[in-house]
Parts: structure tokens; C-alpha cells; sequence
């Protein structure tokens, strides 16, 4: 359905402006609490659940530059 159909109607902009608000919202609480940037002081892993050492961690930062 164009965008312009779904404004000729009130009730129509309605439901799609409440899909567009649950979405974000189902997006955004679907986050994981135990995020890195909040949890400075645990081990650090990878993508696959394997220790990370901080020293690699450095040597790849310093590689970037």
C-alpha cells in the first residue's frame, strides 16, 4: 500500500504510526543487559564465547590507526 493511501485515513495513519512505534520499541528492548560498554570489569570474549586478551585487543587498536 503506497504511503499516500495510507494518510487519506485517520484511522489507517494511526495503526501505521503504532507499528512504526512498537517496532522501535521491540527493537530497542531487545538488547542484551550484560553489554560490553556497561560491563568494563568482566572478560572480554568474542563473537564465538572465547576469551579475548587485552593485550591482542591493543595491538589490533594500534593496527587501525
Amino acid at each position: 500500500m503506497p504511503l499516500s493511501r495510507i494518510f487519506r485515513s485517520r484511522w489507517s495513519a494511526l495503526f501505521w504510526a503504532g507499528g512504526i512505534v512498537w517496532t522501535a520499541y521491540d527493537v530497542a528492548s531487545g538488547q542484551p543487559d550484560d553489554h560490553p560498554a556497561s560491563n568494563r570489569g568482566a572478560a572480554h570474549t568474542d563473537a564465538t564465547g572465547e576469551r579475548v586478551d587485552p593485550a591482542g585487543l591493543a595491538v589490533l587498536a594500534n593496527a587501525m590507526r
